[in-house]
């Protein structure tokens, strides 16, 4: 059978290099917004970086193994069904992928107790899906880096 997200993304010599990765792609994509959109998306991250420095590099540990976990299924058919890039599929499926994705933040922030990072989170959370579909392409090549 093939291997799971769970067993190659967030194996013990594994996981800290997706983690980088991620901190890798996170910083590109918000590098990457413009029009009002992107800076709403800009301040938001500043304001997270200026308000706990090093915030987002715990959230990215505490996150992946949920956000793996909502990959999961995607990878599981993706494996079986010929495709090459996995980018392209989960791409072709944005709007479904990234609502699974951003469940997980959504319920971070409704079991956070720091206002602040709330208010920023809730700030972008209403264009939060179209940014992760552009996003996903990136998200798939970085999943068959490891895979």
């Amino acid at each position: 059978m093939a291997a799971t997200l769970q067993e190659i993304l967030l194996a013990p010599d594994t996981q800290p290099k997706v983690i980088d990765d991620c901190m890798a792609l996170i910083e590109q994509e918000v590098s990457d917004k413009s029009g009002i959109a992107g800076t709403a998306v800009k301040l938001a991250y500043k304001t997270v970086v200026a308000f706990a420095p090093g915030h987002v590099r715990v959230m990215v540990e505490s996150l992946l193994p949920g956000l793996v976990d909502e990959l999961q299924p995607y990878w599981a058919d993706f494996t079986v069904s010929g495709s090459s890039q996995f980018g392209d599929y989960l791409a072709k499926r944005g709007d479904e992928v990234a609502e699974a994705m951003l469940s997980v933040t959504d319920a971070r922030a409704e079991a956070s107790d720091r206002p602040t990072l709330v208010r920023a989170y809730r700030s972008v959370r209403g264009t939060a899906a179209k940014q992760v579909q552009a996003a996903l392409p990136e998200v798939g090549d970085l999943v068959l880096k490891y895979a």
